[in-house]
């Protein structure tokens, strides 16, 4: 009952159209105050007092009623989900590149290149998939299958282990790869800005 009374406490108007955008704008103006110290050094007092008075002229004149053609309250409310879930897919992205790419190096080895193409195409069908951009085929409908997915998961990582550890080194010269290719059009580029 305790946690339903909560519940219906956050979602009341008072809290959501005044609170949560006061807090939002008071805490980054005080943050960017505090980082770059405008108006001096040690002056958390002054910080304060213009982070309370940013938050409420950004939060008072939508009670008010006093913003004619667009209310930055609705624009803030209505921006924020679509900003946190963008933000929870970048966040993914660089857990999966730090998970599998652990010496990401670009310019140096083609695999890492890999990783960083292949994290950010599993967000973008992940979150397609889960908004429903990305719809399969009816004959491609035993795909959906967690089992399934998890078995080819197992498969595609075994398959990376042991082609990792059975492929043969090439020395020097013979090494090429996409990041090669880039390092070598940088070359290329540096010659010519040279002449």
């Amino acid at each position: 009952m305790a946690f339903e009374n909560m519940l219906s406490i956050l979602i009341r108007p008072a809290v959501v159209e005044f609170l949560l955008p006061f807090l939002f704008v008071f805490v980054i103006v005080y943050a960017v105050l505090q980082k770059t110290k405008i108006l001096g050094e040690g002056k958390k007092q002054f910080n304060v007092v213009l982070a309370l008075l940013m938050g409420l002229a950004f939060v008072l004149p939508h009670f008010t009623g006093w913003y004619h053609t667009w209310d930055p309250v609705v624009v803030l409310l209505d921006a924020l989900p679509q900003v946190s879930v963008i933000v929870v897919a970048i966040i993914m992205v660089l857990l999966i590149i730090g998970v599998f790419g652990n010496e990401i190096d670009i310019a140096g080895t083609s695999l890492s290149f890999w990783v960083i193409i292949l994290a950010i195409v599993s967000v973008v069908l992940i979150f397609g998939s889960a908004i429903g951009w990305f719809m399969l085929p009816w004959w491609l409908g035993f795909l959906s299958n967690p089992e399934l997915q998890a078995l080819i998961v197992m498969i595609l990582v075994f398959g990376i282990i042991i082609w990792f550890i059975t492929k043969e080194e090439k020395k020097g010269e013979e090494v090429r790869g996409l990041g090669r290719l880039v390092e070598d059009w940088g070359k290329v580029i540096k010659k010519k800005s040279e002449k």
